[in-house]
């Protein structure tokens, strides 16, 4: 095994990849809709400039399907789930690569180029080149062809990313400090897909509505680019892992690793936190402007300010793992998240027959950053940390180094997660409320989204409930290493779930020794009790080793 750690310095490196994706990430979520749907205002007609009409669409606008989801909403979802289906081929691949330069680094490389090109041709429509103004079924399929080739690249640049989480996390220190800093580079490339709302006004006199926000797209996909490849050239991957396959196909594979009881708590737990939390983001420009009666402009504000309060709290997360354990600090995150989402509820019953608004909004938004920044602290650093714990286990036991697909079914649970969120949010919103159809707006009513929150709340309530059962005591003392003794002693005292019934004499399921010399663990796999005696009196003398 190889034991060589990562520098301070390397695990920015490796960080920097995380800035690129997310940014390229955030570019399609921030961007895609008002893009092709943009809602339609009169203050801003300019903005059409270039053409003889005021406002035009490429897609044809308004809720048609069903009466409640957008041609650009059914397109979405459609490649949300093709990219649910390929995160697990894409994390098979990467597990059984036998590529002399590692498992992952050569995938990451493959995917930069044309995951930062494509991001760009999403919005580079065919009528734009033609210059028509009409709807065009042409834009359709140039849309739906470039998503799913934009989530085919994200798949094989992120699922290999994600698992050198586990690789490159040697000790628990490490895994933290690696979890703390690309969630700070997620949340800097989030934000920095915002600037277009900044820097396309300076271009849209010159060159029209659409093109003012493709000329921001382009630098940005370059910086993202650069961001994506630098940690595979200036970190050697063989150098810090060892490059061993799996052996095992996809399906195989996906079934070990949600055969894995505690990674099926930690799954369970995390889809409803990624409902709870997807249901809370999509909701606020509706509570800014619906509940707390406030502009727009402060949806802005009120995210830059939970993000970067958020980002004061990152430095101290490891410390308080140390102390308290990845379990509890998770279910804490989870609670206050409810309690948040709690007043969010009070605030649009509060104020539901308000006007405009008043001391009490500032109040409710104030609150709702200061009390949610925390929590989203813990719960962007910690999940990520626990399924590297949950990989590395499970090689120790299987030996199988199956650490992409752990990574790829955490990626399938939040998805899942942010899909269900999706159906809820818009059939819940919209409660006593009657749609226009021929517009892209969701209207929205107080009662509506004070349902939505309570809702959240219930989900994340229901997450900390189902951590409960995650037995981080028996996968800490599994995975332990000298330097980890901090975090065993924070959860030597807690009390676990009782685990499976004890097996039959005759039964032959794989049994972990933990051997503790005087500066190392390692694992020893038997298959059964004799010849775990047996390497006992070979190996290691009983009275050096210790439980």
């Amino acid at each position: 095994m190889n034991s060589k750690r990562l520098t301070k310095k390397q695990m920015w490196i490796f960080a920097i990849g995380q800035l690129g994706w997310s940014l390229l990430g955030g570019i399609i979520s921030a961007w895609l809709v008002a893009f092709y749907l943009p809602t339609q205002d009169a203050k801003n007609a300019a903005k059409f400039s270039g053409t003889e009409i005021d406002f035009y669409t490429l897609i044809a606008p308004g809720l048609v399907i069903g009466g409640f989801l957008t041609i650009i909403g059914l397109i979405t979802a459609l490649c949300r789930i093709w990219d649910a289906v390929s995160d697990p081929l894409i994390a098979n691949l990467s597990d059984n690569s036998k590529n002399p330069k590692g498992r992952r680094f050569p995938f990451m490389r493959f995917a930069a180029i044309p995951f930062s090109v494509i991001t760009v041709l999403v919005f580079m429509a065919p009528t734009l080149f033609t210059g028509s103004t009409e709807v065009s079924g042409w834009n359709v399929a140039w849309v739906a062809i470039m998503l799913v080739l934009f989530y085919t690249f994200m798949t094989i640049y992120c699922t290999p990313y994600n698992a050198l989480i586990s690789e490159f996390g040697k000790t628990q220190e490490d895994r933290m400090n690696i979890s703390t800093f690309i969630s700070l580079t997620y949340f800097a490339g989030t934000l920095i897909a915002y600037t277009p709302f900044v820097f396309a006004g300076f271009f849209r006199e010159a060159v029209g509505y659409y093109w003012s926000y493709i000329v921001c797209f382009i630098p940005l996909a370059i910086i993202a680019c650069i961001c994506m490849l630098l940690p595979t050239f200036l970190i050697k991957e063989t150098d810090f892992v060892e490059a061993k396959p799996a052996g095992t196909n996809a399906f195989k594979s996906l079934g070990k690793t949600f055969k894995n009881k505690d990674f099926r708590v930690f799954a369970g737990s995390d889809i409803m936190y990624w409902v709870g939390l997807t249901l809370f983001q999509t909701g606020l420009p509706f509570f800014v402007k619906v509940s707390m009666k406030l502009d727009e402009s402060m949806v802005m504000v009120f995210m830059g300010a939970m993000t970067v309060l958020s980002a004061c709290f990152y430095p101290v997360v490891s410390n308080l793992v140390k102390k308290f354990g990845k379990k509890r600090l998770t279910i804490f995150g989870f609670i206050g998240l409810a309690i948040a989402y709690l007043i969010t509820a009070i605030c649009s019953l509060v104020l539901k027959d308000a006007t405009e608004a008043n001391s009490l909004s500032w109040v409710f938004g104030i609150a709702i950053v200061v009390i949610s920044a925390f929590p989203m602290a813990l719960l962007g650093i910690i999940p990520q940390s626990i399924v590297a714990d949950i990989a590395e286990a499970d090689s120790v036991v299987t030996g199988e180094k199956r650490e992409g697909m752990f990574f790829a079914a955490r990626t399938f649970a939040m998805k899942f997660g942010q899909s269900l969120a999706m159906l809820v949010f818009t059939s819940l919103a919209i409660l006593g409320t009657k749609q226009d159809t021929t517009k892209n707006d969701i209207t929205a009513n107080p009662i509506g989204l004070m349902i939505v929150a309570i809702v959240a709340v219930a989900f994340c309530v229901l997450g900390a409930v189902i951590l409960f059962f995650y037995r981080e005591k028996k996968i800490m003392k599994t995975i332990a290493k000298e330097e980890d003794k901090a975090y065993l002693e924070a959860i030597e005292s807690e009390k676990e779930p009782e685990d499976e019934p004890k097996l039959e004499e005759n039964d032959e399921e794989p049994i972990i020794d933990v051997v503790v010399n005087d500066s190392v663990v390692t694992h020893v796999l038997v298959n059964n009790v004799e010849e775990s005696k047996e390497e006992e009196k070979e190996d290691t003398p009983i009275e050096e080793r210790k439980e």
